[in-house]
């Protein structure tokens, strides 16, 4: 599998201003406490450049004063230096409470924006996850969601700070002198142009980098999920050498961004040097050339410090850039989920318990029932119908395809009567599991009709229209928890009686119960304690104690030896009693007693009949069922 880039690998952002405000929004509920952060910064900053400009009326109004005297009275000095200690403790208190108050913010931000990823995501179309690696989605609930706290934690807050701090020396230096402050302006846009050239430089690579991040955790988490391949197989080389080449491409990315942002430190703190230089050269010629009217020795020193503190919001401000590029970059790939288009759902016919009078009078139930109808609203004149559930299902000229280039279903028609097991079978990529994806809308038609219970199946909700569906996948996913909540999935409601009942009638009950703790056993990572066989019987108990009224089975049973298939059988065709399934199968041995066979080939309906037919009619199920082979 050769490494590809990720859907919408720009390299600059989209629209960085948007992405800001649209981030910003998500800090609404935070306003108070922003609020106190803008007050305490500028209390932090304010107390940052006062403590420097101190030094001016230390030196001339109270050290100098002293020099020279006998008796000296340090008591006004005491009290200044007493003073700035305050202003110094006031600082540090500042800094603390819009630390504190920023974590908070940024620790609420992150669980609003992941809170509304994760119930997006619960809304978006199965094409999506078709469509985009795990990996690449799970980069940005965690990669990128981190980058946007350190953003509003540290990045932010501390480009306000500086912002404030510049200021606030701007000003202060305008007192001192005006004219080493026009020295200080036409080097610091010196400074600030060397910064800004680099920022735009690394700006793109920061990008990269995040984009690249993806990738290879998106690779990482296949190879995890697929490790019993790649060593059946012996791919361990060639993994390794995918894995190089997009690690590669993470590591140029990193190294460049990370490259232009250890630059920005020495170079303006190199450039501050010389700036430092200039200014004291200047400043000293200015200190003797005036006799101290234009500048004397406090105000040098308090100007010279001022620089220092100038320079240094620049120097941060630009580290900061960096960070709330990156963020940026992964707030637009968190944005691209968040906007990704949801499951339409025009569908306005509910499932609802209910009970059937002996006359066939239809009343609604609130509570489980075991007999559901579909509840028609009517607009035009406000009522309310039921038409009751029985499992009838028909396709009439459905054509499909997954993109609409290529078509993959043809033409495809099929009547499946309440209580009826349909069976398809056919050679890989014959359309078979197309057929399932359709009935429960997984993907929507291109032409033709589905009905249900003579209902178009697109005026039925998504919801409920699934609710009536049990399926088991060839694929089983097991989720963290007991054996005993992993059966429960398919019925919240369901007692721990009825989940045994429906372990006992998929045959799980007896390994269920030689497992270390029963049916409080622990699973983990897609149960993998278990086997496939056990896994997948799991899932049909899952299934059967759902208890819905129409089954679809793709290749339920195909990871169940011959043995345990035997037994299984049997607790199927219990399962499958008096409701309509549909069942995918490979083995054809498993479908002999299905009320209707239907072969694919290439998206069409080649023959259909019983197994008695199709084996009379000695077309290709005969060649299939006859042969030497069975379809793999």
């Amino acid at each position: 599998m050769p490494p590809v880039r990720m859907k919408g690998d720009g390299r600059k952002a989209k629209n960085p201003k948007k992405t800001l405000l649209r981030l910003f929004s998500y800090t609404k509920p935070y306003r108070i406490n922003l609020l106190l952060v803008v007050i305490c910064i500028l209390l932090s900053s304010f107390a940052t450049a006062l403590s420097s400009y101190s030094l001016d009326p230390l030196i001339n109004n109270y050290i100098k004063p002293l020099t020279g005297q006998n008796n000296p009275d340090y008591m006004p000095l005491i009290r200044f230096l007493f003073g700035m200690g305050v202003v110094y403790m006031l600082g540090i208190i500042s800094s603390f409470l819009y630390s504190f108050l920023m974590v908070k913010v940024g620790q609420g931000t992150q669980k609003q924006i992941r809170d509304d990823m994760f119930r997006h995501m619960q809304k978006l179309p199965i094409r999506y996850f078709d469509t985009h690696p795990a990996g690449d989605v799970m980069s940005r609930y965690t990669a990128d969601i981190d980058t946007l706290r350190q953003m509003i934690t540290q990045a932010l807050p501390n480009c306000i700070s500086s912002i404030a701090t510049l200021v606030t020396v701007f000003v202060l230096m305008l007192k001192s002198s005006l004219i080493l402050t026009a020295v200080m302006m036409v080097t610091a846009f010196g400074i600030l142009y060397v910064t800004k050239t680099v920022a735009m430089h690394s700006a793109k690579f920061f990008i990269g980098q995040q984009k690249s991040l993806g990738a290879v955790n998106s690779y990482v988490e296949e190879m995890i999920s697929g490790q019993r391949v790649v060593k059946v197989f012996c791919r361990e080389e060639t993994c390794k050498g995918e894995f190089n080449t997009i690690n590669e491409e993470l590591r140029k990315d990193a190294f460049k961004a990370g490259a232009f942002t250890n630059m920005m430190g020495p170079v303006n703190n190199n450039l501050g040097y010389i700036q430092y230089t200039i200014l004291a050269i200047i400043g000293g010629a200015v200190a003797i050339g005036s006799g101290g009217n234009l500048l004397d020795l406090g105000g040098l020193a308090a100007f010279l410090l001022l620089s220092r503190k100038f320079n240094m919001p620049i120097g941060q401000v630009s580290n900061q850039i960096n960070a709330i590029v990156m963020a940026l970059a992964g707030a637009e790939r968190i944005f691209q989920l968040l906007d990704e288009e949801v499951e339409a759902d025009e569908g306005y016919v509910t499932l609802v318990n209910c009970n059937t009078s002996p006359d066939g009078t239809v009343t609604e139930c609130a509570g489980y029932t075991g007999q559901w109808a579909w509840k028609h609203p009517h607009q035009a004149d406000g009522t309310v119908t039921y038409t009751p559930l029985k499992g009838d299902i028909t396709m009439h000229n459905v054509d499909f395809g997954y993109v609409s280039e290529k078509t993959v279903l043809h033409n495809i028609s099929l009547y499946a009567n309440p209580g009826q097991k349909l069976a398809f079978v056919g050679a890989t990529g014959a359309g078979k599991t197309t057929i399932t994806n359709l009935i429960n809308r997984f993907y929507d038609i291109a032409d033709g009709k589905i009905r249900y219970d003579g209902i178009n199946i697109n005026k039925i909700r998504k919801s409920d229209l699934r609710r009536s569906l049990g399926i088991v996948l060839q694929d089983t996913n097991l989720f963290t928890g007991t054996v005993m909540e992993n059966i429960r999935y398919g019925n919240l409601d369901a007692s721990d009686e009825d989940c045994i009942r429906a372990a006992k009638t998929a045959n799980a009950h007896d390994f269920i119960t030689r497992l270390p703790e029963g049916y409080n056993t622990q699973l983990t990572g897609n149960g993998a304690q278990l086997s496939q066989g056990q896994r997948q019987l799991i899932a049909i108990a899952r299934a059967a104690v759902a208890n819905p009224p129409v089954m679809i089975l793709d290749e339920a049973t195909s990871s169940i030896d011959t043995r345990t298939e035997a037994l299984v059988q049997n607790g199927m065709d219990a399962l499958m009693q008096g409701r309509t399934t549909f069942v995918i199968a490979h083995r054809l041995s498993t479908v002999r007693n299905a009320d209707c066979i239907m072969v694919l080939e290439n998206g069409h309906i080649i023959e259909r009949g019983t197994h008695q037919d199709l084996i009379a009619e000695k077309g290709t199920y005969y060649q299939l069922y006859t042969g030497a082979f069975e379809l793999e």
